[in-house]
């Protein structure tokens, strides 16, 4: 949204944007609860599991988990960014995140160094570097298994990062299969985010227009039909609001109500079949 648009509703930001500041992120006290287990579990390490269906809000819940975690005293955050790699590319991204020089056709070289890396860090700050894995569904059985592995030293006794991986049901269900199991039973904090309430979401939405500086801009009412056609999900919510402030904005409506979420949204009425008058008997 450009400047004049902003300008027209006193906004700092599109309430709506997916990239609206972290610290305008709506946290609810499931996601409060998740985070605060996650800043405890760096100082021992271990894995985190985020799953819920697309739009339920695990992007938003990993950006506040990562802007707490990164500041933390000595804290080292790393984001995979492409999970469904290979093992060599699995291996030239934590290269990259930890600043070790590595030779993916050297895996064994490779896993000692980013050890030595991690464990000098452990050293250093008592905490444990992160490693932050989105659509982890997406990832090789190989790679979780090289994870894993990678991740334990002293015949399990010591763990030297705090690996978060998040993803739709399909991880979940992954992590129920008998090929998982060593790999789910290492899981110490959960968090599976489902359907949101329609008043988890009017509070969601409020606080977005409350953070932009535009509490007012969207009447109770329209705030309360946004939450019960979301159907549970933020993001359906989120993008269902954007519209309606494009078309207010392209209107230069001064408040946005119902009566143009029904023009927007209402759904239009079945057309009816002619039957041609020749056939009628």
């Amino acid at each position: 949204m450009n400047r004049k648009l902003l300008a027209l509703y006193g906004l700092k930001w599109s309430p709506f944007s997916p990239d609206v500041p972290t610290e305008a992120l709506y946290v609810t006290p499931s996601i409060e609860s998740f985070c605060w287990r996650v800043e405890q579990l760096t100082s021992e390490g271990g894995f985190v599991l985020l799953t819920g269906d697309p739009g339920a809000g695990k992007s938003v819940t990993l950006r506040i988990l990562a802007e707490r975690l990164t500041a933390q005293r000595d804290a080292k955050v790393g984001v995979f960014t492409r999970p469904q790699a290979t093992i060599s590319d699995f291996y030239r991204e934590l290269g990259d995140l930890f600043g070790v020089t590595l030779r993916p056709h050297n895996r064994w070289g490779g896993a000692k160094a980013l050890r030595e890396r991690w464990q000098a860090h452990v050293d250093a700050s008592l905490s444990r570097p992160v490693l932050v894995c989105d659509e982890a569904q997406e990832m090789s059985a190989a790679v979780l298994a090289e994870l894993r592995l990678l991740a334990s030293a002293r015949l399990d006794a010591l763990v030297l990062l705090t690996i978060v991986l998040a993803g739709d049901r399909r991880l979940l269900e992954r992590f129920r299969s008998d090929d998982f199991l060593a790999l789910s039973s290492r899981i110490r904090v959960r968090l599976l985010l489902d359907r949101a309430k329609p008043d988890e979401l009017q509070d969601c939405l409020r606080h977005a227009l409350h953070k932009a500086g535009a509490h007012q801009l969207m009447t109770p009412e329209l705030v309360a039909a946004l939450a019960d056609h979301a159907q549970g999900n933020y993001r359906a919510l989120m993008n269902m609001a954007g519209e309606l402030l494009a078309l207010a904005a392209q209107r230069e409506l001064r408040q946005i109500d119902e009566k143009l979420f029904l023009e927007a949204f209402a759904t239009p009425p079945a057309p009816q079949l002619k039957i041609a008058a020749g056939r009628r008997r």
